[in-house]
């Protein structure tokens, strides 16, 4: 039995987990109609990807 082997892991997701807080404030707060605001949450959750993409797709220019 290892004890603390996963607190990098546990810290890693604390952080992903304010990045998601923080990115439905940001979204919610851009929303101005009902499929907006669902739309926001769907962004919060996926936030890296679409950030991922949007880089990639810069670098591609």
């Amino acid at each position: 039995m290892s004890n603390g082997s996963n607190a990098g892991l546990a810290g890693g997701g604390a952080i992903y987990g304010l990045g998601i807080f923080g990115a439905w404030v940001y979204f919610w707060l851009q929303a101005d109609a009902f499929w907006e605001y669902v739309w926001a949450i769907f962004q919060g959750l996926f936030w890296p990807a679409f950030m991922v993409y949007e880089l990639f797709e810069a670098l591609g220019d």
